[in-house]
């Protein structure tokens, strides 16, 4: 008799180990770790990412290699802001020091969420930040072992 094991399809929920990296390293790595549980198709994970995961059968383990722009799509300069001093320290720790580098979470305008900046460059009254995923515009690799599938 044998076993027919889940695959994976849209809508699914996963328990994997997966890492994402890209040409300066990783970003995310779960396989030192508790392995990460997610629903395809909530935005947890890109949609050329879950493209690559539909169809693998549970216990699989791939790596898939995304070509530049293919993940996280290309670097939008739209996505790199000045941000006023009195609008960080209206944001946060009026005391707080900004450097080059930097990754700084902001609340969502709902407040219910979070997203990220990274410091491009400072000026005297104000902060460049950075607004794309860290990834954008660079070539991925999406490294994934299939623990369960539901």
């Amino acid at each position: 008799m044998t076993t027919v094991l889940p695959r994976v399809h849209a809508g699914s929920f996963l328990t994997l180990h997966y890492r994402l990296g890209g040409p300066a390293g990783d970003i995310i790595n779960t396989f030192s770790g508790k392995p990460a549980t997610l629903s395809l198709g909530t935005g947890e994970l890109s949609p050329a990412m879950e493209e690559c995961l539909i169809g693998l059968e549970e216990g699989t383990r791939s790596t898939f290699e995304l070509p530049a722009g293919a993940a996280f799509g290309p670097r939008n300069p739209d996505m790199q802001q000045w941000l006023s001093s009195k609008v960080l320290t209206d944001m946060g720790d009026p005391h707080e020091t900004y450097n080059p580098g930097d990754v700084v979470e902001f609340p969502t305008p709902d407040g219910k969420g979070k997203f990220a900046g990274v410091v491009q460059q400072v000026g005297e009254a104000s902060v460049l930040f950075d607004f794309n995923h860290p990834l954008a515009g660079q070539p991925v690799s999406f490294e994934v072992q299939l623990i369960g599938v539901l």
